[in-house]
């Protein structure tokens, strides 16, 4: 299973949009701070709308924000909603018949990794990823402020 950036970009779109409250977004905005082709990101958009995850607002104001809290958005639904299946391969799909069964020794392989992505990516909300959004943008602040002695300026060391 590949991601595709289609599924990567729309995360990182619906947390930026998330981090906002419930004010509206411009993509213009998005766009920039993610460093995303505007022009990408509105056939990104165009799908999240059509998921049910995003809402577009009219107006001076408008652009997007969630359609639903957060906490009721996982991974695994934006994904699969951006990508389709992310079966690492065919023969674990819902609707896959195998004719190898019964020859193949790496089906049980393939089922738990299935298990396993499905289960990290359903179990992180947006709400998760926007939290860990910002305590990393806290991080790097912290790390940016240098320490003021006196008149000498130190800045932290960095550890390793």
């Amino acid at each position: 299973m590949w991601v595709s950036t289609k599924a990567q970009y729309g995360l990182r779109a619906l947390i930026e949009i998330g981090r906002r409250g419930g004010d509206a977004v411009p993509l213009k905005d998005v766009s920039e701070r993610q460093g995303i082709s505007q022009h990408y990101l509105e056939q990104i958009a165009s799908n999240l709308r059509r998921a049910g995850f995003i809402k577009s607002v009219r107006g001076a104001r408008g652009g997007y924000r969630l359609a639903r809290a957060a906490s009721a958005i996982n991974a695994y639904d934006v994904v699969t909603a951006m990508e389709g299946s992310i079966a690492p391969v065919s023969c674990v799909e819902e609707d896959h018949v195998c004719g190898s069964q019964s020859v193949c020794g790496t089906q049980n392989l393939w089922q738990r990794v299935d298990t396993a992505l499905r289960d990290v990516l359903g179990g992180t909300t947006l709400a998760d990823l926007i939290l860990e959004s910002e305590q990393q943008d806290h991080a790097r602040l912290v790390q940016l402020e240098p320490l003021v002695l006196g008149a000498e300026v130190r800045r932290p060391v960095a550890e390793g």
